[in-house]
């Protein structure tokens, strides 16, 4: 699998289905920057109706909806549902994700921790969600709501040293020293294996 992170600003995304976990999906991606994010769902419940507001559409997605999206997350429908719906958004060129249903989708949605602009993310490639969950568990302790505004003062600073005509090796620098000075990871620079390695890749 290919990690990467989108803009969902510049594209149009959807999720179809019902219940619970739609509505969890729908909620995550409209938080991750999806305001535009529709809701497909042929029995919407009263919180799902209440959520999507404007931007719910009550059936599942025709071959006209599919021709105007980019991505497609598929969730809480039969088995027989969600392989027309990933057969039709594949012919129309949509990525799709059909929740826990490997063999219709086109990626994985990653188990992610958001701090402000800092986002960490797991993955193991479908295959132990459970397994995936639990490490975001223990990362969202290491990297509590204070880190949101540590990205704020770092890239303010780099802000700063780009103005001074510092190099990016000299930013990597002093963004070390900050991070050691101030104990962030828990380590000081020079027992660190990440500051060690992060030395070594400059």
């Amino acid at each position: 699998m290919i990690p990467v992170a989108l803009d969902p600003s510049l594209l149009r995304i959807a999720v179809a289905g019902n219940g619970a976990i739609a509505l969890r999906r729908f909620i995550a991606l409209r938080a991750a920057g999806g305001v535009d994010c529709l809701f497909f769902a042929n029995q919407p419940t009263a919180d799902i109706v209440a959520e999507a507001g404007a931007y719910l559409r009550p059936y599942l997605p025709q071959a006209a909806d599919l021709a105007g999206l980019n991505i497609l997350w598929v969730v809480d429908v039969a088995d027989d549902v969600a392989a027309g719906l990933a057969q039709a958004a594949r012919a129309a060129k949509v990525i799709v994700n059909v929740e826990d249903r490997l063999p219709f989708c086109d990626f994985h949605s990653v188990s992610e921790i958001r701090r402000g602009d800092l986002l960490i993310t797991v993955s193991t490639n479908g295959r132990a969600a459970g397994l995936a969950r639990r490490i975001r568990l223990t990362l969202e302790n290491a990297f509590g709501p204070v880190w949101a505004e540590r990205i704020e003062r770092v890239a303010a600073l780099r802000k700063i040293w780009k103005s001074e005509g510092l190099s990016m090796a000299e930013a990597s620098a002093r963004i070390e020293d900050l991070v050691a000075h101030e104990n962030w990871l828990g380590c000081s620079k020079d027992n660190c294996p990440i500051f060690q390695k992060a030395q070594l890749n400059v």
